[in-house]
């Protein structure tokens, strides 16, 4: 079938944001979304809208589901108008005055959504926030087990599935590919360890970047965080339960472009999420820290993205690989 070469341009009249948070997964995205959303010129839909990528089975996987001996899936090439629209109602009640913009942390690992969004009228900037490799890949694990996506140890999942949650740490590829697309003056490149460090030095230098001005946004915004780690309180009883029921994890996303949802409320009514409310109920999420990496796996994947991410600095114009390798440089 011929692919219609537009569809991924808005069409006339569908909004479309002026600017997107699209750094790495578990890299304080979250936050600086819900800082930047208390300001009264920045309109942020609630949750991460993934529209650009929607057809990368590899990042979203969950998007799509096999029932009845055919694929279902989203991609605005099946219904232009319905997709767009739907889209487009993500910034419905965004105010005339608004800076809109919109939060989805697959778009920087997915050179397709980069393209997609260069190809808009309108130029949206990026923002593109990237922590310490090591730590962020270690955080997605703990993220995948809590969800039912990991089913294995983190060096158990190193060893037998590394791109699960080694791929969204290969910034230097993945912002080489990005840069091709997107001049750099419509993209703010943010270190997690620095916005820690100086929260309000950073988000004036986003606010100056997204032209908001800095002293309309209420200071104690500053002291948010958002998407505080809940992990579950049997580790090893989260590995058994996933094992078992692998289903558990690609069910949270099966209906979120609400114009095709597959399912009515009735057969959402699953034996699937039976179990896992009964699981959760045993194994509950609490606020607790994760055991620390193990230092020889630190150490291991340390030395490997040192080397992957060689040229980092020149592209980013600062040594970042420094702050983040002090100890295994």
């Amino acid at each position: 079938m011929e692919k219609d070469t537009n569809a991924w341009l808005a069409p006339t009249g569908e909004k479309t944001p002026d600017f997107i948070i699209c750094g790495a997964m578990k890299s304080g995205t979250s936050t600086l979304h819900a800082i930047l959303n208390h300001h009264p010129d920045v309109f942020i839909p609630e949750k991460e809208v993934h529209f650009f990528d929607m057809d990368n089975i590899v990042e979203h996987p969950d998007f799509n589901s096999f029932t009845n001996r055919q694929w279902q899936n989203n991609s605005v090439e099946n219904d232009r108008q319905k997709y767009w629209q739907w889209y487009s109602a993500n910034f419905s009640t965004a105010k005339a005055n608004q800076v809109v913009g919109e939060d989805s942390t697959t778009y920087l690992a997915s050179p397709l959504a980069i393209k997609r969004i260069a190809a808009q009228e309108k130029p949206i900037k990026l923002l593109i926030m990237l922590r310490n490799p090591t730590a962020r890949a270690y955080s997605q694990y703990w993220h995948m087990l809590s969800s039912g996506r990991a089913s294995h140890s983190f060096e158990n999942t190193l060893q037998y599935n590394p791109t699960s949650v080694l791929n969204r740490s290969l910034y230097y590829s993945q912002i080489v590919s990005l840069l091709r697309y997107i001049p750099k003056e419509q993209v703010k490149f943010i270190i997690f360890e620095e916005f820690l460090q100086d929260k309000s030095k950073c988000v004036k230098e986003v606010c100056d970047f997204l032209s908001v001005d800095y002293s309309e946004l209420p200071q104690d915004a500053l002291n948010l965080h958002a998407n505080a780690g809940l992990f579950p309180k049997y580790p090893s009883l989260q590995w058994i339960k996933n094992r078992l029921h692998p289903a558990g994890g690609n069910g949270s996303y099966g209906d979120h472009f609400s114009p095709y949802k597959h399912n009515t409320w009735l057969n959402k009514l699953t034996w699937s999420k039976f179990l896992d409310k009964s699981h959760r109920v045993i194994n509950p999420l609490v606020s607790h820290k994760p055991a620390k990496m193990n230092l020889e796996t630190k150490k291991f994947l340390d030395e490997y993205f040192i080397n992957e991410l060689e040229g980092l600095n020149e592209v980013l114009g600062k040594d970042v690989l420094s702050l983040w390798f002090k100890s295994s440089s």
